[in-house]
């Protein structure tokens, strides 16, 4: 780990006296005051509640600096990775460190293509599961499931068997996603073709064989929003599944905790809102102004959807990516986009309203996805099954960093207790 704490310190003032806690500085200089002896130190605790100023851990996967815009993977910008890298690239890069040599890449493209098809009771199970059920239900089942069909993979001592989860995991979610839209619109099930690769594999399983393959575009549009979504630190789901594996977890049951932690709203389901926002505006024959006027009006409770983050305070580095393929991808439709031009009108005004600017609003990575979504072919449900996918490597890997990190512990926050004071049982009279 690239920290170092220079024997720096701040110091503590309370009505007890005093406690000097160690300070720590990242690679790109961020600072952190380390409060594990206060508790012992002081009887205090910290109360933050949403852990918005809590570093919960050390880690080298991820740097966001939400008020310059920048995302880097292990130190690689969004940007270029968005620009030269293919989706398998960034899995290893994020699980192992490093981005993959030929052989290395080779290697994983096989073992990926080798373990796509997933046990014959799983698919049973699938095709049990109710039709009218939310795929992310159906997800998180089937995650916790392969688990029980891959019980050589479930130990987390073992390196070996972790690397095997890996796989396994990376290679059959895309099958096991895949399956779900199939089962839950009634097609039959198309299973995984060897001579396909792992995007273009994914997109035919779930649409189907047409005369021609699959479109290069979609394929390379898919592969670029798995890549944008592949890690962003430790946001909800993330923690959720580092907090699992604190517990000596298992890698699938991490995971299909990650995937419960993706399916709220607030977190995975932000793309389908923006999508049924575009709706009611254009239901109202397109008035963006009017839209406009009533998110400022705060007796409206009118939100504007797909704008500002809790991180970003600029543009989010993954939307100007996401603008540029929804351009690409839209444009080859017949006639105009009506919900897309709708999102670029509100674009332009919000980024030219000082309303939005004063309060930092930009736009950020789910305001175009629902839009290159639904022109690809998905319905709204399955949009947060394609974040999953795509965030799938980032949970891998941060589950690895913490079952490696020496100073790792199981996941306890404490809490700052407000209810009764003690009082006596009354009885039965």
């Amino acid at each position: 780990m690239n920290e170092v704490s220079e024997g720096r310190s701040v110091e503590l003032r309370y009505d007890g006296g005093t406690h000097r806690l160690p300070v720590f500085s990242g690679t790109e200089g961020e600072e952190a005051i380390e409060l594990k002896t206060l508790l012992g130190s002081t009887g205090m605790v910290t109360l933050d509640p949403g852990f918005g100023n809590t570093a919960a851990c050390r880690s080298e996967i991820t740097y966001i600096d939400g008020d310059a815009g920048i995302l880097r993977y292990r130190g690689y910008p969004i940007e270029q990775l968005a620009e030269g890298a293919t989706f398998a690239e960034v899995c290893h890069l994020l699980v192992h460190g490093e981005l993959p040599t030929p052989e290395q890449l080779d290697e994983l493209t096989a073992r990926l293509r080798d373990n796509a098809a997933i046990p014959a009771g799983l698919r049973d199970l699938i095709a049990a599961f109710p039709v009218e059920a939310h795929p992310m239900a159906s997800l998180s089942g089937a995650v916790n499931m392969l688990a029980a069909f891959h019980a050589d993979a479930c130990d987390p001592a073992d390196p070996a068997q972790v690397d095997e989860a890996t796989i396994r995991l990376l290679a059959q979610l895309p099958t096991v996603a895949a399956q779900i839209h199939r089962r839950a619109t009634g097609q039959d099930v198309v299973e995984p073709d060897p001579s396909l690769g792992y995007v273009e594999n994914f997109l035919n399983m779930t649409f189907g064989p047409t005369e021609g393959g699959v479109d290069p575009l979609l394929v390379r549009a898919m592969d670029l929003l798995f890549i944008l979504h592949a890690d962003h630190e430790l946001n909800c789901s993330t923690a959720t599944v580092r907090v699992v594996g604190s517990s000596q977890a298992d890698l699938f049951a991490s995971i299909a905790a990650g995937v419960n932690a993706l399916s709220g709203p607030l977190h995975g389901g932000a793309n389908q809102a923006v999508l049924e926002m575009l709706e009611g505006i254009q239901r109202v024959d397109g008035d963006v102004d009017s839209f406009i006027k009533k998110v400022k009006d705060r007796e409206s409770k009118t939100r504007l959807m797909g704008f500002g983050h809790r991180v970003y305070k600029n543009f989010d580095p993954r939307s100007k990516q996401i603008k540029k393929l929804a351009q690409q991808i839209l444009s080859r439709q017949e006639g105009e986009d009506r919900l897309f031009e709708l999102a670029l009108q509100l674009e332009e005004h919000a980024l030219s309203d000082q309303y939005f600017v004063d309060r930092k609003l930009y736009p950020n990575v789910d305001f175009y996805t629902g839009l290159i979504y639904r022109a690809m072919g998905f319905p709204t449900n399955m949009f947060t099954v394609l974040f999953a996918i795509g965030r799938l490597p980032g949970w891998i890997a941060h589950w690895r960093e913490l079952r490696n990190d020496p100073a790792a512990r199981i996941a306890r926050p404490r809490q700052l207790y407000v209810g009764p004071k003690e009082r006596a049982y009354p009885g039965r009279s």
